[in-house]
């Protein structure tokens, strides 16, 4: 790792700052995790940092998925105080989720940076879409699910949050938004779900990292590094209950289309990092 100069230092606080509170409050607004904006933040600063190049979106995967924990946790209390849970749904996609984040992890650990960079780019597209054209049309009333199918649902989510260090918000809303649910207890059970989600996660990515890839990056533990976790906990844990408390009384239609083209320019950037290997 190279040495930062003070200047470097204040700069790299006050990016992972302003992301941490923004993911934070994106988090509990729009049920999201915040992962997908933590990501790009924490691969910008482990490459200033000087971290190995093939380790970065791996560290940047975990140590997202660790910070996503306590995020999730504060979100999901918030919404719990609406009632826009819904445990049912919960129970039904816990172990499905679990099934998936050990196969994502697999995945994610055999992947190199360019495979993972490209794969995010793309998924944020695709919800920035989402978020832009589909969010406020999809689903206005309740349809009936089969459990295999929600179950099934629930691998892919599991599977997909590890390579892309995102929470189930991502994924869970607009499904949960699709076959029904309003949109304040798809948000809710979203990060409720995301719990389960970000705590299996974290820990597959820290295992893998010190048994099968014996990573020494400094302050990290396994793919996670621990400066970025302390820096973003407690910036995301203050700003993600007040998103949550705006989510129950705004109406989210020109918020939903601002953060959807936000999410197209990450998508771009990450691409842009993508050709550059």
């Amino acid at each position: 790792m190279t040495s930062l100069d003070f200047n470097q230092i204040v700069t790299l606080l006050l990016v992972l700052s302003v992301a941490a509170s923004l993911s934070g409050f994106i988090a509990g607004l729009l049920g999201v995790g915040g992962g997908i904006i933590m990501v790009p933040a924490l691969y910008y600063a482990f490459g200033k940092l000087g971290y190995e190049e093939n380790l970065i979106m791996h560290m940047a995967i975990g140590t997202s998925l660790a910070i996503i924990i306590p995020t999730s946790i504060v979100s999901a209390l918030s919404h719990m105080k609406y009632k826009a849970v819904d445990f049912n749904l919960v129970k039904t996609f816990g172990v499905s989720v679990v099934i998936g984040i050990l196969i994502g992890t697999i995945v994610a650990t055999n992947s190199k940076t360019p495979q993972l960079l490209l794969m995010f780019s793309f998924f944020a597209f695709c919800v920035g879409v989402f978020f832009i054209f589909f969010r406020d049309k999809a689903g206005s009333k309740k349809k009936k699910v089969p459990n295999v199918f929600k179950n099934l649902y629930g691998i892919f989510m599991g599977f997909m949050s590890v390579p892309l260090g995102i929470g189930a918000g991502s994924l869970g809303v607009p499904f949960l938004k699709t076959i029904g649910y309003s949109i304040n207890v798809a948000i809710g059970t979203s990060a409720t779900i995301g719990i389960v989600n970000a705590v299996c996660g974290a820990i597959s990515m820290a295992l893998s990292g010190i048994i099968f890839f014996n990573v020494s990056a400094p302050f990290s533990v396994g793919f996670i590094n621990i400066a970025g976790f302390l820096v973003f906990v407690p910036i995301t844990m203050i700003f993600a209950p007040i998103g949550a408390k705006i989510t129950h009384s705004i109406n989210k239609n020109l918020l939903s289309k601002i953060f959807g083209l936000f999410l197209m320019v990450i998508s771009i950037r990450a691409f842009i990092e993508y050709l550059k290997f």
